[in-house]
């Protein structure tokens, strides 16, 4: 077994010890034996297959193992803003079932049409031209090639230790080992710089963010041939939240040196943060926003691009002609969990219950040393622990058992970096729910480390 005291990636790790003695002790022989043929058939990656568990059923908040245990789920992969089988998403999409299954290329509908016009009406300033995928990494292909297209530049800029995707273009702009490693050449033109708080992860000391963006300035000036900055706004996996002013400088930096601003939402728009789009808390509009995940409603895998209106200027080029482009299908599952937000209020709740999470949590952290930082913004929040609170020695196999004893009570949620519990439950958790969950992850803190 590899040393698990450097080990850092996007998720947990799905090979460990801890893993196989959790499902000794607690799957049932049904289980064992569906896992054991899923790994069987399917090709063995991390974080992925072989798998943790069966599931048999989802609903609302909640997924079902194949043993009955009901599982609140605040991971999700950030797809379940809306829930699990929403009878608004679900109508919506089998009324467009029984109508127009599948949209071939060259032709559009309503769905699509509507949806795109939602989009513009939403989004703020000139973003008001679209490109629909299947998949967020396709999405991010999409920006980088209308990026190199609108500036006849093809180098970017990222930050290491970013994700946006697994394609080979998305994982040469992306950051994390766990995706690139081993991979050879990767895209040209992909440079990167230190991510928003690499300082503190480096010196221990707390940046605003500007160390990294002189970094960006020193490239910015040197390489006339960047066309592009593209980053997650917030690091959705381990919840980094930079500062209104790190956002205005860069919108800054990419405006004078003649570089696009793309920001990758695909995990964390449509009211995740208490916001339609994440870049709304930070008073600025990128050039390109790639969406996804949630878009679809928790039914359907949609994906896409929303851009500036001067950045149509690629018509003789097929930026996308993806099969699934213009889905009727999950264009009417997109309109249904926009639709669903609206009415419901639930960007109103998740502000509400941000307050609720950042004071629940804050009074967690003066009650257990175990708890270096937490980070929170509307319905996105990450709990560090750490083994030592001075040094912020990350507590590497605490978490992992954290996870599993609350998983063995009924609560999933995704580990990363190694220590950071990150809580993603869908927009319909009540303060009830959150605090139910928050309780379970208390316990299993104090269990583990004894305070």
């Amino acid at each position: 077994m590899e040393n698990r005291a450097n080990l850092k990636t996007e998720g947990d790790i799905n090979l460990s010890d801890e893993r196989r003695r959790w499902q000794e002790a607690h799957l049932g022989p049904e289980a064992l034996e569906i896992l054991e043929e899923d790994s069987r058939y399917f090709l063995h990656q991390s974080m992925s297959t072989p798998c943790l568990n069966v599931i048999v059923d989802a609903e609302g908040i909640y997924l079902e193992d194949i043993d009955g245990r009901k599982i609140m789920d605040f991971h999700g992969n950030s797809v379940h803003q809306v829930g699990y089988k929403n009878r608004f998403v679900l109508d919506a999409v089998q009324e467009q079932m029984e109508k127009l299954p599948f949209l071939p290329r060259r032709f559009t509908s309503h769905s699509a049409v509507r949806l795109a016009r939602k989009l513009a009406e939403l989004a703020p300033g000139d973003l008001n031209k679209v490109l629909f995928t299947p998949g967020g990494t396709s999405a991010i292909g999409l920006a980088l090639k209308l990026a190199r297209r609108a500036t006849g530049r093809f180098k970017t800029v990222s930050t290491w230790d970013s994700f946006h995707g697994a394609g080979l273009d998305a994982i040469s702009v992306g950051g994390e080992g766990v995706f690139r490693g081993g991979m050879g050449p990767l895209l040209a033109g992909s440079e990167h710089m230190m991510p928003y708080n690499g300082y503190r992860s480096l010196f221990g000391e707390s940046d605003d963010g500007s160390y990294s963006l002189n970094y960006l300035e020193y490239m910015l000036e040197r390489e006339e041939d960047i066309g592009a900055v593209i980053l997650e706004p917030i690091r959705s996996t381990d919840v980094q939240i930079p500062p209104p002013s790190y956002f205005l400088r860069l919108r800054e930096l990419c405006d004078r040196f003649g570089a696009l601003l793309i920001l990758d939402e695909i995990p964390t728009a449509f009211g995740r943060t208490g916001t339609m789009f994440v870049h709304e808390h930070y008073g600025i509009v990128p050039d390109i926003v790639a969406i996804g995940k949630g878009f679809g409603g928790g039914l359907f895998p949609m994906a896409g691009i929303i851009a500036r209106e001067g950045l149509d200027i690629a018509s003789d080029i097929s930026l996308g002609h993806y099969t699934h482009e213009k889905s009727s299908v999950g264009c009417a599952a997109a309109l249904a969990a926009i639709a669903f937000i609206e009415d419901n209020d639930l960007l109103a709740h998740a502000v509400r219950m941000e307050e609720f999470l950042r004071q629940r949590l804050s009074g967690m952290m003066e009650k257990h040393e175990a708890i270096g930082d937490v980070r929170v913004i509307g319905m996105l929040a990450a709990i560090e622990l750490v083994t030592d609170r001075r040094t912020k020695e990350r507590a590497i196999e605490q978490t992992e058992r954290v996870m599993y004893r609350c998983m063995t009570r009924g609560l999933s949620f995704k580990v990363s970096g190694g220590n950071i519990i990150t809580l993603v439950p869908p927009l319909i958790t009540t303060q009830e729910q959150l605090d139910e969950a928050l309780t379970t992850i208390e316990e299993a803190i104090r269990s583990i480390f004894g305070t």
